[in-house]
């Protein structure tokens, strides 16, 4: 099996995964709507490279972020590739925290993100209520916490999805599920087209693939006073178009991702 270089692993992450713009655009909405101004704290747990709160530090001078995250390697990558394009002033408002998320931190935030479905490694509810405690611990009086969520008639299905990009394929691998308790093991691997190399098992997650509906009744036990939910919007061909609304009721479909938003 091919072993990614580590540089090439994050790129092909982030570029595959992630879209902060979209992210940053959203809470910014979302949280005007509620607060009537915009957020300027920001705490990303699970942060990885924490790519998004460099680019959430970039706003202003008065945005302030905070990356947690318990692994040093993407906190290494992030540091070299994200954090050493930002100028000095915003270098100053911006800090790596190695750590887990479950601790008690001495500051608070005005929007705390948990992305990429990264608290899905809290298999026991007892668990995730702890954390969705610290998070409500962590925010300032007029906060909001955002997650986001994915789920489908094809989401606990054993089968590999194959996208084509630009310069690779990226394939998102459902190994195994476990339909008595909703475990699952899921994979990321990916293929570059200029050598043809498949990269096998490039990251791994061991999961409990929560419901909305599990999610919005913890945050509810962890104290959170309102859940909002939100919906992807569609084009003329049916197909997502990344405008994001709050709902209560929608149709199932064979893929979605959405967001959850909680107020203190």
């Amino acid at each position: 099996m091919a072993k990614i270089p580590l540089e090439l692993k994050y790129e092909l992450y982030e570029g595959t995964v992630q879209n902060h713009d979209a992210d940053i655009d959203f809470i910014n909405k979302e949280y005007k709507k509620t607060y009537k101004r915009l957020p300027l704290t920001l705490r990303e747990d699970f942060g990885g490279t924490a790519a998004m709160t460099c680019d959430w530090v970039k706003q202003s001078k008065d945005h302030l972020g905070w990356a947690i995250d318990l692994d040093p390697e993407p906190i290494t990558y992030g540091k070299k590739t994200h954090y050493a394009k930002l100028n000095t002033d915003q270098q100053s408002r911006m800090k790596y925290i190695e750590g887990n998320v479950l601790a008690k931190r001495d500051f608070k935030a005005e929007v705390v993100v948990a992305f990429n479905f990264s608290y899905f490694i809290f298999k026991n509810r007892n668990t995730l209520v702890e954390y969705f405690k610290m998070v409500r611990e962590g925010l300032d009086k007029n906060g909001m916490f955002f997650l986001d969520i994915f789920g489908g008639t094809e989401a606990r299905q054993e089968l590999v999805e194959e996208t084509e990009h630009e310069n690779h394929t990226y394939f998102w691998d459902c190994d195994k599920y476990n339909p008595l308790t909703e475990e699952v093991m899921y994979y990321i691997h990916f293929q570059t087209h200029e050598d043809g190399v498949k990269y096998e098992k490039v990251f791994k997650y061991d999961w409990r693939h929560w419901s909305i509906g599990e999610i919005r009744d913890a945050l509810y036990d962890a104290g959170f006073s309102d859940v909002i939910t939100y919906w992807e919007g569609t084009d003329e061909d049916g197909e997502g178009d990344g405008e994001f609304y709050r709902a209560t009721v929608e149709e199932n479909c064979e893929s979605w991702v959405t967001y959850i938003g909680a107020l203190p």
